[in-house]
């Protein structure tokens, strides 16, 4: 008779795992990370981000396994509105083809509408050339299993290992399969979805896409409804996205709101997860406004089971306060979209978001965050209340912050700064709940950064003073 197979088998081969794992994260540390914080990012045609090593960057995807559920057999492709973004498309599609994966391009596409559909529509990766808000000369590959999320760490990690193996794809320039109605489909996802019977008629509004990869969607939404826009650097030609423009540069939106009879203009990015609003006065509405309004009339309408909603450390104490007023309180993790949706997920929560304007309403709208959908739940509370932008935005009251660097000549752990921690926690005591002290180095220079936030600009000027001073005596601004 065979005897069982003991249970410590089991372990051993996670353990191995496990070990397998740690050690591929260290040669690839010791190598230089590919990825950065939200994909591949950089200057076109330089490094990385060549056609030959995306070429070879889809080759790694296409062998890496990245739902942990088998081969991909599918890949979605969009761009936003750069001019390297095709040539780039070209280049991932070639390496995925090479690998027997077939990949569709839905052309110029936001990357909120890139992720949905890549989840609705039997996809198995999902990718967006794209570079955000950065301007044009930059770009990115930005990537998304089959349930419309972002790869996680460990699968990153499998597709460097291969990437530094791999040669480039034979043709990085054939033709790529286009559906343009795909962009159509999410359009209409759009006006059913988010608010169902918002009828816009009436409304005038002024609309800036940053000439990017919202310019012919957003617009389209909005108009759906009844909506009359204005539209604002919605024209990509290949080197305008972002140009003094977007939910980076507003200036020129709240220039064309003050000078004519608007309810609103709404900001994207130039990837189009980002909304930053300005009200009917030409005064700025950005992502701690935003969630002070959906979050305030949410409570008075259909109050959450959970009072609580996701912000990262980077959100003014103004939103406390603005929350505190209608029962409701504050979750607080680090900065990154990511870590809203991870807080999101484990707490249960409904909202969360970023100063930025990237807004995530749950399960809502499957952890996406996407600057037309978070404009369109603005819109919906105006039509319920009948109140200008202005009103609804009047209990968030930014509080003053200061902010000094100080040049440091090493970075022990802050943990060890013992000093230094028990005066911020002075500080912090005095302060209560409307305010706080921030203490962390800067990634890429000698210096320790020392923000105080309170209601009183003189005392926590005088603060921000004291504590730098303990580490250095000329702290900059």
């Amino acid at each position: 008779m065979k005897r069982a197979r003991l249970p410590h088998n089991r372990h051993s081969t996670q353990k191995g795992q496990t070990e397998a794992q740690e050690e591929r994260s260290k040669i690839l540390q010791s190598r230089g990370r590919i990825f950065g914080t939200d994909g591949v990012r950089g200057r076109f045609n330089e490094g990385w981000l060549t056609p030959l090593k995306v070429s070879s960057l889809g080759k790694a995807l296409a062998r890496a396994n990245v739902n942990n559920t088998g081969g991909a057999r599918r890949a979605l492709i969009a761009h936003d509105g750069r001019s390297s973004g095709p040539i780039l498309e070209r280049a991932i599609a070639a390496g995925l083809r090479e690998e027997g994966v077939e990949s569709v391009s839905a052309g110029l596409l936001t990357t909120p509408g890139l992720a949905w559909l890549t989840k609705t529509k039997d996809f198995d990766l999902g990718v967006m050339i794209s570079a955000s808000h950065n301007p044009a000369e930059d770009n990115g590959v930005k990537l998304f299993s089959s349930t419309g999320e972002k790869l996680l760490d460990e699968v990153e990690e499998r597709v460097e290992a291969l990437l530094w193996e791999l040669e480039a794809a034979e043709d990085v320039d054939s033709a790529v399969i286009q559906d343009s109605s795909l962009a159509d489909f999410y359009e209409d996802h759009l006006r059913e979805h988010a608010c169902p019977g918002l009828d816009l008629s009436g409304v005038r509004l002024v609309l800036d896409c940053a000439n990017g990869a919202g310019s012919h969607l957003a617009p389209a939404v909005f108009e759906g409804l009844g909506a009359t826009v204005n539209k604002l650097h919605c024209a990509p030609d290949g080197m305008n996205i972002n140009e003094s423009c977007g939910s980076t540069h507003p200036e020129s939106l709240q220039e064309e709101v003050r000078s004519g009879d608007y309810h609103l203009g709404i900001a994207l990015d130039g990837d189009g997860d980002r909304c930053i609003l300005v009200d009917e006065n030409g005064e700025l509405v950005h992502g701690d406004g935003i969630m002070t309004i959906v979050a305030r009339w949410r409570a008075t309408k259909l109050p959450y089971k959970d009072p609580r909603i996701v912000a990262t450390v980077m959100s003014n104490r103004g939103l406390h306060r603005a929350l505190r007023e209608v029962g409701l309180s504050v979750h607080t993790v680090g900065v990154g979209d990511r870590q809203v949706v991870e807080a999101l997920r484990n707490e249960g929560l409904e909202l969360g978001g970023e100063q930025s304007g990237h807004i995530i309403f749950g399960e809502d709208n499957a952890y996406i965050g996407d600057g037309t959908y978070t404009a369109l739940r603005i819109l919906r509370v105006l039509d319920s209340e009948r109140l200008p932008l202005s009103e609804l935005a009047a209990p968030y009251q930014e509080f003053p912050q200061v902010l000094l660097n100080v040049q440091v000549a090493s970075k022990p752990p802050l943990i060890e700064l013992v000093d230094l921690n028990e005066r911020a926690a002075l500080h912090e005591a005095e302060l209560g709940e409307d305010g706080r002290v921030l203490l962390r180095y800067s990634g890429t220079e000698p210096v320790l950064r020392v923000m105080v936030e309170g209601p009183n600009n003189d005392r926590i000027r005088e603060m921000a003073h004291d504590l730098a001073e303990l580490v250095a005596p000329t702290p900059s601004q």
